[in-house]
């Protein structure tokens, strides 16, 4: 197949030469013809000297404009081409994780710019979030089902990435209608998530290592509190260990129920106490009466999604340390999480480790946490190594 071949500027190349899957649209020769592609459209990227970068889609009109599919020369990117990476996929998360509840594609660093996949036992969840994947469905649908055969895939087309790239936003089921919720295996315990209108693809899979990490410093723990507790995660992780009191916490009655529902399911709703609140508003009530609990877990939403949130979020992070800490136990632990990628690890420790010094705390890092690897990290793109968590003991 002949690829129509979009050249960058001089100079230019050297990022994406280099390993980067990104191109953006200023490095790139917006002539005419270049202007003219449908959006999505398979390219051969070449160096201005005519050097062959790799094979990408092309959105003229987003500032991402190219993405690298592969940096070889193929004949086509096709359906063997995509069945050759979600069989790879599929490999590795047989390796890692014993049960068939994972992040099965996740986006550049398994090859698919644009494409997330979760995998729930014979149920797919997928968002295609650039135009190159949605051209990309029809095979990549054909693969999908070849590998796993799966008995229904929801389309949660329905992310901010999708405005971006100038696609509607849509949620559509493809194969056999379900009875939602769907239950989620993990760690030994089942879970309960919302496919189609539940956050991001119903389940967040990346904490599932944390989870266990702070489970493991629950085991017969007094109190816990659990902050943005969403489906009940670390909640009922803490409860398995043999935590006598949970409470957590969230805004979402949807997100309250699910949890609530798991905590039934497991026989620990017992020890389960859901609570429907504003986190911060909560947190001033609880030191205002002087609570204190054995570990507090607090896994807020991204309070930075993109480079202007910065500053304003690196406030919330450090206000959200603060009250964690004014109602965590001397000698008690926080976990602390932060999934904003223009958040990075030295800054989120900073931030943190202010906010500890505005409660009057002293706490000491004993482990810091990243996403589970079914979510693996593209080497040259940083954005990819999103999730970052701090387990703390706080000594005062």
């Amino acid at each position: 197949m002949t690829y129509p071949i979009i050249r960058l500027h001089p100079q230019k190349h050297r990022r994406v030469a280099g390993g980067h899957p990104w191109i953006y649209s200023n490095e790139i020769v917006m002539d005419s013809a270049a202007k003219s592609l449908p959006r999505g459209t398979m390219v051969a990227f070449h160096a201005h000297d005519n050097k062959f970068l790799g094979i990408g889609s092309f959105n003229p009109n987003c500032l991402i404009a190219g993405r690298i599919f592969t940096p070889h020369l193929v004949d086509e990117i096709n359906e063997e081409w995509v069945s050759a990476r979600i069989e790879s996929a599929v490999a590795l998360r047989k390796q890692i994780v014993c049960e068939p509840f994972y992040r099965l594609i996740h986006a550049e660093a398994d090859g698919l710019p644009g494409l997330i996949i979760d995998r729930f036992d014979d149920i797919l969840c997928a968002q295609l979030n650039t135009a190159g994947v949605e051209n990309l469905w029809p095979v990549l649908e054909s693969a999908l089902r070849r590998a796993l055969k799966p008995r229904s895939i929801v389309l949660r087309n329905d992310s901010f990435a999708r405005d971006i790239e100038g696609l509607p936003r849509e949620t559509k089921l493809i194969g056999d209608e379900f009875t939602s919720p769907i239950e989620v295996r993990e760690n030994g315990l089942t879970y309960f998530a919302d496919l189609r209108s539940g956050q991001k693809t119903g389940w967040y899979f990346d904490q599932r290592d944390n989870h266990a990490l702070v489970a493991r410093y629950a085991l017969g723990a007094d109190s816990v509190l659990d902050l943005y507790t969403h489906a009940g995660g670390f909640a009922l992780a803490a409860a398995k260990a043999g935590a006598k009191k949970i409470i957590g916490v969230d805004s979402s009655e949807p997100a309250l129920a699910l949890a609530q529902k798991a905590a039934e399911q497991n026989n620990l709703a017992a020890q389960c106490n859901f609570v429907r609140a504003d986190v911060f508003e909560d947190l001033e009530r609880r030191i205002a009466a002087k609570e204190k609990y054995q570990i507090v877990i607090a896994d807020p939403p991204a309070f930075v999604k993109s480079r202007k949130d910065l500053a304003s979020g690196s406030r919330g992070y450090r206000k959200l340390a603060k009250m964690a800490a004014s109602v965590t136990q001397k000698n008690g632990f926080l976990f602390i999480a932060s999934c904003s990628y223009n958040m990075e690890l030295p800054v989120f420790i900073e931030q943190v480790a202010s906010g500890l010094k505005d409660a009057n705390r002293f706490g000491k890092i004993l482990h810091t946490c990243f996403a589970a690897p079914d979510h693996p990290v593209h080497p040259h793109l940083p954005e990819s190594a999103y999730l970052k968590g701090l387990l703390l003991i706080l000594d005062a």
